[in-house]
């Protein structure tokens, strides 16, 4: 036993240590392409690549090998310089914005697993995607990431609008806006249920194919009938629920039964 774990732990340092490797292959690279560039377009393509090579090894590291906050930090600030200069070259090109738009965000999503909810990367993220939307509004990543972005930093109105334009473009994420609005729905106070009723009735109106990281717009809906005496309501929630296969909670269920019992 004692044999295996040794090798199943040997075995992952090597795993670690090639994926490693390959981020400074890909940065050694990169650098050979920065000093072999022959104009501006070519050299902010190759600052950029080098970027998004120290970005995915500081994150990996962050991630995989538990590294400090001070040389994560040092990894990132050197995928920031040559996203900096890759966008000086090139300051039209909306896929630069996006590209360090995307190193921010991750930043933010990796500082929110140890503080939920407050990191200072996700303003500039939001800078950066907004600047890709605006030099392509072709482009449904930058409103896709925008959207999230604002949704992250709490302003689901505005990730509402960023969904809605990014569904003109792609309609197959449709499902993006009723996610925000089930979570705007989901956060009104009390003295407001009548708008929360609204957004998660407007969320299961819209929704449509859907995974388990998004926010479920059924139970809190049936909770706010159910503290309102709204029954019947209630149990029509429950009958839409049931019939695309969602999970009630036992407690809302025994609540409903009760107050049927109790007629």
């Amino acid at each position: 036993m004692f044999a295996g774990v040794v090798l199943l732990g040997g075995c992952t340092r090597m795993y670690q240590s090639w994926y490693v490797s390959r981020y400074d292959g890909e940065i050694r690279r990169a650098g050979q392409a920065i000093a072999a560039s022959t104009n501006t377009t070519q050299r902010s393509a190759a600052y950029a690549d080098r970027a998004d090579a120290y970005e995915e090894k500081a994150r990996y590291l962050r991630l995989m090998e538990h590294i400090e906050g001070e040389r994560y930090s040092k990894l990132f600030d050197l995928a920031v310089l040559d996203y900096n200069q890759a966008i000086a070259l090139d300051p039209n090109n909306a896929e630069m914005y996006y590209r360090r738009g995307n190193a921010y965000y991750s930043r933010a999503g990796l500082d929110m697993i140890y503080a939920p909810y407050k990191s200072d990367f996700l303003a500039p993220a939001k800078v950066d995607f907004s600047r890709a939307a605006e030099k392509n509004p072709k482009n449904a990543m930058a409103f896709d990431m925008l959207g999230l972005t604002d949704g992250s930093m709490g302003d689901w109105t505005q990730a509402i609008a960023d969904f809605e334009q990014e569904t003109a473009l792609n309609p197959d994420m449709r499902f993006r806006i009723s996610d925000a609005y089930c979570n705007r729905g989901s956060r009104y106070p009390r003295e407001k249920y009548d708008l929360a009723i609204s957004d998660l009735n407007q969320a299961i109106q819209i929704r449509g194919t859907s995974d388990a990281c998004e926010c479920e717009p059924y139970n809190p809906l049936l909770a706010i009938y159910l503290q309102k005496h709204e029954y019947e309501k209630a149990r029509e929630v429950v009958a839409l629920a049931q019939g695309s296969g969602k999970w009630i909670a036992p407690e809302n269920l025994e609540q409903l039964k009760a107050s049927s019992a109790g007629r």
